[in-house]
């Protein structure tokens, strides 16, 4: 495994970039109760992205962990969860509005504090969107790694904030070349009155290839047929 590249991204900021397939991301919460929401298109074709009602339906469960894949709404797999450290990912609950964030936390402005102005999810994934040729109406649902949301017997959702400890790692693998969004922004759920300030690191490594016995290929059947659309994708454009 060969450390091909990584960055450390403060609270409130931002980044995307375009990954290739066979890549892998591992992410490292820097602080205790850290945050991170995840956007995933198809970099050839950015009409093709994450989709979270297939991914949840599909493998039977409302939280992601290690053997799980985020399929794309053309039935590929876009990348998998190879290792994890705290297996429980929240997939369900999205990313911060502005609204909500001044109404948790105060208003801010840029013009007042500059870089230190308080970010929203929806802002920080506008803004890199733009940059890579898409738009506001192409935000979705995120996948918040690193934090835990579950569901009591009446239905009612409640947020762990005790789940991700300092030094806690998740690594994901590139199935597809993937844009790859984020933003280090509070869950919408954390209870915290004040705003988080964890940063994280993200890593890109290289990844062993995939074979017919790998863990998330044979995690469920539902998985090997993303998988082997996504094989059949890439004979099909001769990669």
């Amino acid at each position: 495994m060969n450390n091909i590249w990584s960055t450390t991204i403060r609270p409130g900021g931002k980044w995307s970039g375009q990954i290739g397939r066979g890549k892998l991301l591992r992410f490292t919460a820097l602080g205790e109760g850290a945050n991170i929401a995840m956007l995933m298109y198809n970099a050839k074709d950015l009409t093709e992205r994450y989709n979270m009602p297939d991914t949840l339906k599909a493998q039977h469960t409302s939280h992601l962990t290690k053997g799980n894949v985020l399929m794309s709404d053309n039935g590929r797999a876009l990348a998998s969860f190879v290792e994890d450290s705290l297996g429980w990912h929240d997939p369900i609950c999205g990313s911060t509005t502005r609204a909500a964030t001044d109404a948790k936390y105060g208003k801010t402005s840029y013009q007042e504090l500059r870089n230190d102005w308080l970010h929203s999810g929806e802002e920080n994934f506008t803004v890199e969107l733009v940059r890579n040729g898409l738009g506001k109406r192409d935000l979705m649902p995120a996948v918040n790694l690193f934090s835990k949301v579950f569901c009591d017997d009446a239905g009612n959702m409640h947020f762990d904030p005790a789940h991700c400890p300092e030094g806690a790692t998740v690594t994901l693998r590139t199935e597809m070349d993937v844009l790859l969004v984020l933003s280090n922004t509070p869950h919408p759920l954390d209870p915290r009155t004040v705003y988080p300030s964890v940063p994280f690191k993200l890593e890109i490594l290289s990844a062993a290839p995939v074979d017919a016995l790998d863990y998330c290929v044979n995690y469920r059947p539902e998985n090997r047929r993303a998988f082997e659309n996504t094989w059949e994708y890439h004979t099909l454009l001769g990669i």
